[in-house]
């Protein structure tokens, strides 16, 4: 990559959005992991946001190349609680630098907050995640089990 990276957060720490301007240039690349966001993504995002959620791009120029959600919080296990929901690197952007370096935002501002921890969940079948999450030390540490409430037990 010949410009400069550049890590945008879109949430403040109060969990406002503060650069709404950059949604609607994330959003194909969020869509790239989570094509099925509802139709109206930038008001899925604001009620995201809303709930706790927190956003950060990378962006050289005025591009996204790059996009994480996360929520950090407390819970009984870890006290300070970092979870990254989405973390996704363009497809043409993958190998380049781009994950890297949100993932490494993402660590900081773990840290940052007092976490004790950093979690995220990656699909069974995103073997190419799996290989980067890795290289970057994460460990699988637990199952993550689930069961769609959509249909009656």
């Amino acid at each position: 990559m010949n410009l400069p990276l550049q890590i945008i957060p879109l949430t403040d720490r109060q969990r406002q959005l503060v650069a709404a301007e950059w949604l609607p240039r994330a959003e194909a690349v969020h869509r790239e992991l989570r094509p099925q966001l509802p139709a109206d993504y930038t008001a899925a995002l604001a009620g995201i946001v809303a709930d706790g959620g927190e956003l950060v791009i990378a962006a050289c120029e005025d591009t996204v190349l790059g996009i994480a959600l996360f929520h950090c919080y407390r819970n009984t296990c870890d006290g300070v609680f970092f979870y990254v929901d989405d973390l996704v690197t363009t497809s043409a952007q993958r190998s380049t630098g781009v994950g890297r370096a949100l993932l490494d935002w993402l660590e900081n501002e773990a840290r940052q907050r007092g976490a004790r921890s950093f979690h995220l969940d990656s699909g069974t079948h995103r073997l190419d995640a799996h290989r980067f999450y890795f290289r970057q030390r994460l460990a699988v540490t637990a199952f993550h089990f689930s069961k769609s409430l959509d249909q009656p037990s």
